[in-house]
């Protein structure tokens, strides 16, 4: 547990940025659903969230392991989950939980420590 805390308080800035880059990149991939493959607003919004997101990964890599703040990334997949649900009315069902808390829980297993 020390080494988890060690680990975090290390990289704390860029698992912070790197947080923030998954939710823009998710943020992203709603505004090109919500675009309907059409060029209007929402694909270039959804573009420049995208950039934005990786643009944030980029900057989050100068402060942190590799091996720490890559698997943060798998948490886009989390934040796309729930924007589904928030913003196109899709269902979450006891499997995506499920799918949500092992996406979490492997994300601090693979990334959960500097040796």
């Amino acid at each position: 547990m020390t080494k988890l805390l060690n680990s975090l308080n290390e990289n704390k800035s860029g698992i912070a940025i790197m947080i923030a880059a998954s939710a823009c990149t998710a943020l992203g991939q709603l505004c090109w659903k919500l675009s309907a493959g059409e060029i209007n607003l929402f694909l270039i919004g959804g573009l420049s969230l995208y950039f934005l997101g990786a643009v944030g990964m980029v900057i989050a890599f100068r402060f942190g392991s590799l091996s720490v703040l890559h698997p943060l990334l798998s948490l886009g997949y989390v934040f796309a989950l729930f924007l589904g649900s928030m913003f196109l009315e899709e269902i979450i069902t006891s499997k995506n939980y499920i799918g949500t808390a092992l996406i979490i829980i492997g994300a601090v297993l693979i990334g959960g420590g500097d040796d």
